[in-house]
Formats: structure tokens, C-alpha cells, sequence
């Protein structure tokens, strides 16, 4: 019963792209959807997948990352809750799929723009590159979340810095990597890091006397979105 609860819950979610593509593809397009039994098998995959995932966030993820953090500042000591959180954000960043997806194609679009070598093993070093600097991106941007969380310093001053410090790199870096330094900044914030990051940021508001976690317990995802268009931009200065 809860698991069916669930999967309605998960196809009504996805139901206004469901009628979006329909009518585009019915009324705008007229014409008839493709393979439809397949669409609709992929669909119940989707509805599932959704479904599952969901729960899993509210299982395990969600709660394991909280009471992470919570054990960490109940121990005190403030090398290990850094050090927990850089690589927290370092894993969870380079096994993110959207990110793999993304370097991936960024190899693939160098190459043929003569960037570099159109081989295999250069495709393949130039993607694992910008996979190690937007994870070790994340990786700082915890640290310095984590921090600010400890000092309870307004996030707002935080954000506005960061992206003048953007837009002023954009001017020197290589504009090949511009438009790759801007995605990088949401790629990193997917399926595997948000749940954690969150989790690690609310669980760590719980735990320290005078935090509001409404206020800030939020807001590493902010970090971990912005961090990496400016360590792309300088890595692309420097390769």
C-alpha cells in the first residue's frame, strides 16, 4: 500500500512533462509517438526508478548523512569534520554520472575542435582532468561551508563575492572552457551530492547549540554550484 502511495505520487510528479511532450508531439508536431510500447514500458522504468530513489533518500541517505554530522561535532574535533566534508563532496562529485556524462563530451568536442589530440588516451586524460578539478572543487567548497556553518557568517556575502570572482575570470580565461566552466557548476549537483551535501549541512545546524538549520543548515549546495565554474576557469589559464 505505501509503496503503491509512492509510485502515484512519483507519476504525478512527472506527469507535466509527460502532457509536454504529448501535445508537442500530438497537437504542435501531429504526428504519433514512435515505438509507443517501448515509451511506455521506459516509462514505468521511470516512474519505478523515481520511486525508489525517493525512498532510498529517506531510508539511508538522508539520515546516515545527518548523524555523520552530528557524530562529528559531538567528537569535537575540527580537522576531522573538514577533512570529512572535503571528501565527502570529492567523492560524491567524481562519481557523480552527470559529470562523467558531461566530461565525457567535453573530450569528445575538444577533439574535434583540435583543442587536443584526437586520440583515445587524450579524450581520456582531458575528461578524468575535469573530473579531478570539479571534484577537488567541491571538495573545497564543503570545507568552506562547513566552516561558514561553524562560524554562523551570513551565506549572502559569500555567494555575491564568488561570482564577481566569476565574472572576472571569465575575462581571462580560455573561452573554450567558459561554457564548460558554467555547466560544470550544475552537473556537480545531482542525484549522488545533493542528498548528501544537504543532509551533511542540516545534521551539522542540528548539532551545534545556537544554529537554525532553517538558516544555516542550507546553502552547500550553493557552494558546490558555484566553486567549480571558478576552478574550471583557472584550470583553463593554466593547462
Amino acid at each position: 500500500m505505501r509503496f503503491g502511495k509512492l509510485m502515484l505520487e512519483s507519476f504525478r510528479d512527472l506527469l507535466p512533462i509527460i502532457l509536454v511532450i504529448a501535445f508537442f508531439q500530438l497537437v504542435v508536431l501531429q504526428q504519433p509517438f514512435p515505438n509507443l510500447d517501448k515509451i511506455l514500458i521506459g516509462l514505468v522504468f521511470v516512474v519505478l526508478g523515481l520511486t525508489f530513489f525517493i525512498q532510498g533518500l529517506e531510508t539511508g541517505l538522508f539520515p546516515i548523512g545527518e548523524a555523520m554530522a552530528y557524530a562529528f561535532a559531538r567528537k569535537g574535533s575540527l580537522s576531522a569534520l573538514l577533512a570529512f566534508a572535503f571528501f565527502l563532496g570529492f567523492g560524491t562529485t567524481a562519481a557523480e554520472p552527470a559529470l562523467i556524462a558531461v566530461a565525457d563530451e567535453a573530450a569528445t568536442v575538444a577533439a574535434e575542435g583540435l583543442f587536443i589530440p584526437n586520440t583515445k588516451e587524450a579524450k581520456a586524460d582531458y575528461a578524468m582532468e575535469l573530473r579531478l578539478v570539479v571534484a577537488l572543487s567541491v571538495g573545497a567548497a564543503l570545507v568552506l561551508g562547513v566552516f561558514r556553518i561553524l562560524k554562523g557568517w551570513p551565506i549572502h556575502y559569500f555567494i555575491i563575492s564568488g561570482y564577481l570572482v566569476v565574472v572576472g575570470l571569465t575575462s581571462f580565461a580560455n573561452p573554450a572552457f567558459v561554457g564548460i566552466a558554467y555547466d560544470s557548476g550544475g552537473v556537480t549537483t545531482s542525484t549522488i551530492t545533493v542528498p548528501l551535501v544537504t543532509a551533511l549541512g542540516v545534521g551539522l545546524a542540528h548539532s551545534i547549540k545556537g544554529r537554525n538549520p532553517m538558516i544555516d543548515g542550507f546553502g552547500l549546495i550553493a557552494f558546490a554550484s558555484l566553486t567549480p565554474m571558478i576552478f574550471v576557469l583557472c584550470f583553463s589559464m593554466i593547462r
